[in-house]
């Protein structure tokens, strides 16, 4: 059985150019995942491992909807070679069938975990330039009026810290930031 499997970051992004390969590619079925893929925690992908049977293959149109880092990559192909699934990239002309297909899934893994890398590293690049010109500021701080008040309960022991973070609205690490200043 042929078995397609899509995947987009968010909700908001297009499978129609994957879902028209797939048609083309004359798959049987299809899941598809609307998630990141840092990591392999997606329902669908989890969903199509449990479906997956001896003399399947799995078609993907590039690496990069597979797997983001080379060692999720690996398992799932691991994963997929023990039940004997074979995995094919249309992109990167990868099966896994043959021996250079393997090598060249890892070689392929590799660059697109470093692909990934990149972007996050030119993120933080452009967020730290950002706030150097002053644009980026980050979130907005949250203010409770009631702080002083909130905090010298907690601190009296009158009321817990999970009490006084529910009062103020406010999350543990906040909370606790809020503390280290004020001490």
């Amino acid at each position: 059985m042929k078995i397609g499997y899509i995947r987009v970051s968010t909700h908001e992004q297009n499978t129609l150019r994957q879902e028209v390969l797939m048609k083309e590619l004359g798959v049987d079925e299809i899941f598809l995942d609307k998630a990141s893929g840092k990591n392999s925690d997606r329902p669908e992908l989890k969903r199509m491992l449990e479906f997956v049977r001896s003399g399947d293959t799995i078609i993907c149109e590039s690496i990069s909807r597979f797997a983001r880092n080379t060692k999720d990559l690996l398992w799932l192909i691991e994963k997929l070679n023990s039940k004997g699934v074979v995995f094919i990239s249309k992109k990167e002309a990868i099966d896994t069938n043959t021996p250079t297909g393997k090598f060249m899934l890892t070689v392929f893994g590799a660059v697109a975990e470093l692909e990934r890398e990149y972007i996050i590293q030119r993120q933080r690049e452009g967020i730290d330039a950002a706030k150097k010109q002053g644009k980026y500021v980050g979130r907005k701080r949250i203010e409770s009026p009631e702080f002083r008040k909130v905090y010298g309960r907690w601190r009296k022991g009158e009321i817990t810290a999970t009490k006084a973070m529910e009062i103020l609205g406010m999350k543990k690490n906040t909370f606790y930031r809020r503390v280290k200043e004020s001490q």
